[in-house]
Formats: structure tokens, C-alpha cells, sequence
């Protein structure tokens, strides 16, 4: 699977619509909720022109298109919906930088889904936008997750609030949903955290410094994601725009709290992992010089020992000692008492 590159589009005209990113679906599918307080219908399409009977449906309208590279659907939904073609282009380049665009017929949002793989421990980012209407949403994900299941599970309920709020609750919904998916990894992290404490304590392996590496390049990809959330909202609030009741105001400022509370979150699990970091490396570095000093202490003790040695192994034929009955015995008596002295004094100094 081959992952397109910006440079594809190096020469091309603004709003050229090329798929920039990774093929995550096979073929690009079409959902739509059409609901209001008394009924809710559900079809999937097989196509554009299909949605164009729903347009002007007089409830709320859901329209969700899994996969992206198709860019000829997304080019007619573009058409159906007179969106433009830098905020298609936006769409369907997977590296957008999470943000919000009014404009005057809509509000163009657009923001990161972030999954755990429990198989790496990588955090996964997939983009997903959101076309906001009077009546209408229009969501764009790279493939088909369950992530918004719950909320479709509430649409059908007929009690639910959703169900008699406009299309700008919807839109709240759907970003509600990812935001809260970001507590869920925090969580998991929080939980790796504390592994990778306990294992600081007995463990100086690779593996224990790869996962927190692991863990650092996950937070910051988090937090690559949730800064920009905050702007998104900020900018919502300040425009005075009338797709967004200012009853839904309070729900998106709800989100913005959440946003900062994850933040903040990531900024104490930062400071956390950078401390184990520390910890690992100075861990390393005292059991470094733990075996430099054994070896250290092992090389001063036989320096004495190897220039007797020395003065021994001297192939001089007048050297009074040789011819004495008692000299391998006294160099003997001379080794040990110099082992004895050097023992005595590190110990004294507290060497070992």
C-alpha cells in the first residue's frame, strides 16, 4: 500500500483535487441518516447522484463517506453540495492541519480520530472533516470505524436530545465522540506509565528504553492533535455566524474544556515519561560506573602484584634471592600483605 506524497502536486493549480495519504478502504462508501423528532431513515448508496433526492430532505441530514481516495465522488459531492474546491482539496490531503473555515453557505471543520494500536503501542491519526450546512453534515473519514456507532445508536433512539436538535448538534456529536476517544488512550497510557515505572526499578533493558521512546513520540503526536482544537473552537465561538445555535455554543464550549483538561493531561504524562527518561539514563550511567570502579579496583590491585612479577621474572644471574631457600615463600608473604593493605584502604575510603 502506497502512501501519496505532496510533491504530487507540485505545479498543479489550487484546488486540484489529488488524494494525498494512505488507501485505507477499498471502495469509498456513502451512509445516510435522514431523522427528525417522529422518524429516522437509514440507506447506504451506491451513488453521488443518489444523495441528490435527500438534499432537500426537511429534517436533519447525515451524510458520511468512507474513504477517500476516490476523488471523483468527492468531486461530486463538492458539486451537489457547492462546497469549494480548496476546502475539498483540504479534504481529501490527509495532512491538513486541524482547523475551521466559515464560509457563507457552511462551516468547514476539520480535526485528527486518533487510535491505539495495542499490537506497537502506537497511536494511529486519521483525519476526519466535517461539512456543516443548514439542515445537513457531510463527514469524510478514511475508512469505516466504530467509533461513531454510539452515536447512531442514539439517532435511532426517538427519546434522545439529538433527535430534536438541528444540524449543528450533529456536527457537536461528531466531534464530542473523537475528543472523548482521546481520554480513552490517555488512560491506556496512564497505564503503560506505571508499568514503566515498576520495571525502572529492575530492569535496564533496551526494551524498557524503546517503549519510552515509544511513549514520548506518542504524546507528541496527541499533542500535535489537541492544540489545535482549542484554536478550532476558539473560532466558532467568535464568529457570529447562524448555523450554530448559541444553545449549541455551550456544548462546543464543553468540548473546549475537555480539549484543555487533555492537555494538560498530556503535559503531566510528558513531564512523567522525560523523568523516567532521566531515570533510565541515570540508572545506566550508575551501574556504568559501578563496573568501570570494579574493574578500576581490580587493575590498581594487580599493579603492585605485576611489577614483583616484574622484578622477579628478570632473567639476571646475580640476584641474591634466587639462591635464598626462602624467597618464593617471602614474595609470596610480600603479595598477600600488599592485597591486604590495598583491601584496607578501600575500604576505608568507602570504595566498595
Amino acid at each position: 500500500m502506497r502512501t501519496r506524497k505532496t510533491s504530487e502536486k507540485l505545479g498543479l493549480p489550487p484546488g486540484t483535487l489529488v488524494h494525498i495519504g494512505e488507501k485505507k478502504a477499498e471502495k469509498a462508501k456513502i451512509t445516510v441518516m435522514e431523522y427528525d423528532p417522529d422518524q429516522v431513515r437509514e440507506e447506504r448508496l451506491s451513488s453521488v447522484e443518489a444523495v441528490l433526492p435527500v438534499k432537500d430532505s426537511p429534517g436533519v441530514i447525515w451524510i458520511n463517506i468512507d474513504g477517500l481516495h476516490e476523488t471523483g465522488l468527492i468531486e461530486k459531492i463538492g458539486d451537489c453540495f457547492n462546497i469549494h474546491p480548496l476546502i475539498l482539496e483540504d479534504i481529501l490531503h490527509t495532512g491538513t492541519r486541524p482547523k475551521v473555515e466559515i464560509f457563507d453557505t457552511g462551516i468547514f471543520l476539520v480535526f485528527n480520530m486518533l487510535y491505539l494500536n495495542e499490537g506497537t503501542g502506537e497511536i494511529l491519526s486519521e483525519q476526519f472533516s466535517i461539512i456543516l450546512g443548514s439542515n445537513f453534515v457531510i463527514s469524510f473519514q478514511e475508512r469505516e470505524t466504530p467509533l461513531f456507532n454510539p452515536l447512531m445508536d442514539r439517532i435511532r433512539n426517538d427519546k434522545s436530545r439529538i433527535r430534536k436538535k438541528g444540524a449543528d448538534y450533529l456536527a457537536y456529536a461528531l466531534l464530542d465522540m473523537a475528543v472523548d476517544s482521546y481520554f480513552i488512550i490517555l488512560e491506556t497510557l496512564e497505564e503503560k506509565i506505571e508499568v514503566l515505572d515498576e520495571e525502572l526499578i529492575t530492569s535496564f533493558s533496551g526494551k524498557t528504553f524503546k517503549s519510552i521512546s515509544n511513549m514520548k513520540r506518542n504524546l507528541i503526536s496527541m499533542r500535535k492533535a489537541v492544540i489545535p482544537l482549542r484554536e478550532l473552537i476558539n473560532t466558532l465561538e467568535k464568529n457570529d455566524t447562524d448555523l450554530i445555535d448559541a444553545g449549541t455554543l455551550i456544548f462546543f464550549r464543553d468540548i473546549r474544556d475537555h480539549v484543555l483538561q487533555i492537555q494538560e493531561t498530556i503535559d503531566i504524562y510528558r513531564e512523567l515519561i522525560n523523568g523516567l527518561h532521566d531515570t533510565f539514563l541515570a540508572n545506566v550511567n550508575n551501574k556504568t560506573n559501578e563496573i568501570m570502579k570494579t574493574l578500576t579496583i581490580t587493575a590498581t590491585i594487580f599493579i603492585p602484584l605485576t611489577f614483583i612479577a616484574g622484578i622477579y621474572g628478570m632473567n639476571f644471574k646475580y640476584m641474591p634471592e634466587l639462591e635464598w631457600e626462602y624467597g618464593y615463600l617471602a614474595v609470596w608473604v610480600l603479595i598477600v600483605c600488599v592485597v591486604g593493605v590495598m583491601f584496607y584502604f578501600f575500604k576505608k575510603k568507602n570504595w566498595f
